[in-house]
């Protein structure tokens, strides 16, 4: 398959997104006293989400704007081997609303660290699999 001037501009586009969000996660995680770790676990859930969407928009298919990473793994599923290897990521969903509302947000520094870790393994997976379809990030 080819990818068009067009999808290539919005592929480039997601991933540029997910980029900013992994960014700033990390430099939060640098913040000595009182780190954010409800907003590094929130913008790890997004660089995820994001990368995932920019290998969908890659091979063309459809999804809704859903902030569920195992729906949007399901999703690539047919059209990347390396989707089991990514089957942790699901815990990041949970990251991308709750947190953000008062009554659940209680992140710890802990799982603000793996949220990160669970970026950055999709990032790498993703980027891998867009070079593979031909694309230069």
């Amino acid at each position: 398959m080819t990818i068009s001037g067009e999808t290539n501009r919005i592929v480039k586009q997601w991933v540029e997104y997910a980029e900013e969000d992994l960014r700033v996660a990390k430099y939060a995680l640098k913040i000595k006293s009182a780190a954010p770790h409800k907003i590094i676990a929130f913008h790890a859930q997004q660089c995820a989400e994001k990368y995932l969407k920019s290998f969908l928009v890659c091979k063309d298919v459809d999804f809704a704007y859903t902030h569920n990473i195992a729906l949007l793994l399901e999703l690539s599923s047919p059209h990347a081997g390396w989707v089991a290897s990514l089957q942790g990521l699901g815990v990041l969903t949970q990251y991308a609303v709750t947190t953000r509302y008062p009554g659940k947000d209680i992140v710890s520094k802990k799982e603000a660290l793996k949220a990160v870790e669970l970026a950055s393994l999709a990032r790498k997976t993703v980027r891998s699999a867009l070079k593979q379809e031909g694309l230069i990030l």
